[in-house]
Formats: C-alpha cells, structure tokens, sequence
C-alpha cells in the first residue's frame, strides 16, 4: 500500500490567506473572504487567516471562532475562570448568560467600528508544537495529530518556517474516498 504523505494534501502557504500581526480583524476578515473566492471551489473553503510577524514568520492563526470572539471582549473575561464554554452548560444557561451578560447587545452594523480597531495580535490563537508536523510525515501521523489535539488544521514546517496547512475537511476527505472506495 502507497503511504500518502501530508505534503501531497497540504495547502501550500502562497494559497493561504494571510495578514501582518499589525492588520485589524477586518483586513483580516478581507482577506479571507478573498482566499475563500480566489481558492478551487472544488476543495473546501479556508476557515483561517494566518498572521505573519515583521520577520515573515508565521507567528499565529485566526479562526471563525476566535474572530467572533474577538468582536465581544466579555467572552475572554467570561471563559477565564469558567474554562471551555461547551463543558456543561445547557441551553438555557447560554441563553440566561447572553441576557445576564449582554453580549453582542450592538447594532450588527456597528461590528465595523469594532473590526477596524481591533488588531489581530491581540487575539490570535499562537501555535504550539502539537499543531506543527513535517511535510514528509505519513498521513497517519497527521491523522494522530488532528484527533488528539482536536485540531482542525495543522501548520506543515520545513526547516522551522510554515510552508503549508493541512486542513482536516482535507485530511477527512482522503480517509472518505477510501472508505467508500470499499466494495464489499
């Protein structure tokens, strides 16, 4: 059997959107709008906007999820000293929190005052070791990785700089063909 290798599913870093760690939430919500047009509607859209330092390091990564927190600042204070929001809490104590707290009581058209001040080094997610992996490592070892650490990419290095992503959506697919590739 053929080992697939990560580098033969990676997205390569030129594909990527990405944005200095100086640029606001909105650039960066710009410019991943522009990867999702620009990209092979094919292939599944980017989720993330990468974050480069001065030095042209890839230095951090924003998120749907991390974007949609930064706009409400009471999320960081909230999820402090509560831990991870989807442990426990019911429906109903969400929706009492939303109301207790009031969070995203402003205007939806307001949401661009705050996404053209706000700067993306301020919230990126920094990566850690478990989210970086080899483009010569086996598609297993990625496999490995994405479940363990419940990652929905991982940043693919060589010689200590990124040089590509590997997307789970990516990842699953590969494993979804040769599943239903099966005649039994």
């Amino acid at each position: 059997m053929e080992t697939t290798l990560v580098k033969e599913l990676m997205v390569p870093l030129s594909e990527y959107a990405t944005v200095s760690e100086d640029a606001t939430l909105k650039e960066a919500v710009a410019a991943l709008k522009k990867s999702q047009a620009d990209f092979d509607q094919a292939k599944y859209r980017h989720r993330a906007v990468l974050i480069y330092d001065k030095a042209n390091n890839i230095v951090g990564k924003v998120n749907f999820q991390a974007i949609l927190k930064a706009l409400e600042p009471k999320y960081d204070e909230m999820l402090s000293d509560r831990g991870p929001a989807h442990v426990g809490f019911t429906r109903k104590y969400q929706k009492d929190m939303l109301e207790s707290l009031k969070l995203w009581q402003d205007p939806l058209d307001q949401i661009c005052n705050k996404a053209a001040e706000i700067k993306v080094k301020t919230f990126m997610v920094k990566p850690v070791d478990s989210e970086m992996i080899e483009p010569e490592a086996p598609l297993s070892e990625a496999i490995h990785q994405l479940v363990l650490g419940h990652h929905q990419s991982l940043l693919v290095t060589k010689d200590g700089k990124v040089v590509g992503v590997l997307r789970l959506t990516d990842t699953f697919q590969v494993v979804s063909d040769a599943v239903l590739a099966c005649d039994i």
